[in-house]
């Protein structure tokens, strides 16, 4: 019986390394949307003289905002390799940001909620900075209903997980 348990734990943990490929994807998936972040920047940037100041903001916020999904999508493949195929050795990378390793399921679960409510807020302005032409009351409140349940979610999800530190240190 303690063969069978150890077999099937060896098989179980080899499973991770099925997460690799997704990991891979992400970043065939960031590479898109680098290619997207070039058509929009040079879109940008050959309108930039006609443009008034309010699309000039407007384009700076997609570009922000495909920065932030870009962000989201490296601190997923960091975090997922690090928690579920192997340990980063920091000592070996010296050029690495401190920030790409050690992010623990709390602190991904609170960069992944702030991200996403970075971006939805950045929806959101844009939304308002293109008000006269999306005048739409229906939508502009679901719109803000959406990033308002985001920043309430990331504020619970930030004091259960101090209410949870200081759980454990008691312990």
């Amino acid at each position: 019986m303690r063969e069978l348990k150890r077999v099937l734990e060896v098989i179980l943990v080899g499973c991770r390394w099925l997460v690799a490929p997704f990991l891979l994807g992400l970043g065939i998936g960031l590479a898109a949307l680098l290619v997207k972040f070039a058509i929009k920047l040079i879109t940008f940037v050959g309108t930039l003289w006609s443009a008034t100041p309010q699309e000039v903001i407007v384009g700076i916020l997609n570009l922000v905002d495909l920065t932030l999904t870009a962000n989201l999508i490296v601190i997923v493949i960091f975090s997922s390799y690090e928690n579920f195929l192997a340990p980063f050795n920091m000592s070996e990378q010296s050029d690495w940001p401190e920030g790409l390793a050690r992010i623990g399921f709390a602190g991904l679960k609170q960069k992944l909620l702030g991200s996403i409510v970075a971006i939805a807020s950045v929806s959101v302005l844009e939304w308002f900075m293109d008000i006269e032409r999306q005048a739409d009351n229906t939508k502009l409140a679901w719109v803000v209903g959406i990033l308002l349940a985001f920043a309430v979610a990331m504020l619970l999800l930030a004091a259960a997980d101090r209410l949870s530190v200081a759980n454990d240190r008691r312990s």
